[in-house]
């Protein structure tokens, strides 16, 4: 499984669970649509008030499950911000192209776009009694 093998696995999923933990520390867990850069960066919108950007806010360390169909998936660690300008920009850019009713969503009062950034990307395939597990730590990909 190459580099560009596992971003074309992770930008066919349109939805993931993301996890955080609140400002008591509980674990949280919000289903969201995201989209993928290049840079494995994860992209979506909420709600400024909801629950998850409010952890977010609180603490950017999240997990991101994407893929759980047909013996394959995705884990992720990464840290989360909410850019601004020509950042914020960007990630629209990438957002909209996923999802092209974004842009009637910008009119929601409120709304806000959060980016993951990756610390640590996991695939593994278990199709056909075969283990495949390949490790991406920022910008290095390994097989194990």
């Amino acid at each position: 499984m190459t580099r560009t093998e596992v971003l074309l696995f992770m930008r066919r999923h349109f939805l993931g669970v993301v996890a955080t933990t609140s400002a008591e520390g509980a674990p949280q867990a919000a289903v969201v649509g995201i989209a993928t850069s290049e840079r494995f960066e994860l992209v979506f919108d909420t709600l400024s008030n909801t629950r998850k950007a409010v952890n977010l806010r609180h603490s950017p360390k999240v997990a991101v499950a994407l893929g759980w169909d047909d013996e394959q998936t995705v884990q992720y660690e990464g840290v989360a911000d909410e850019p601004a300008g020509a950042e914020l920009e960007m990630i629209q850019r990438i957002y909209f192209a996923q999802f092209p009713d974004g842009p009637s969503r910008l009119a929601w009062p409120g709304i806000t776009y959060f980016r993951v950034r990756p610390e640590w990307i996991r695939y593994s395939d278990f199709r056909g009694g075969e283990t495949c597990i390949v490790e991406f730590t920022r910008d290095h990909l390994f097989e194990t």
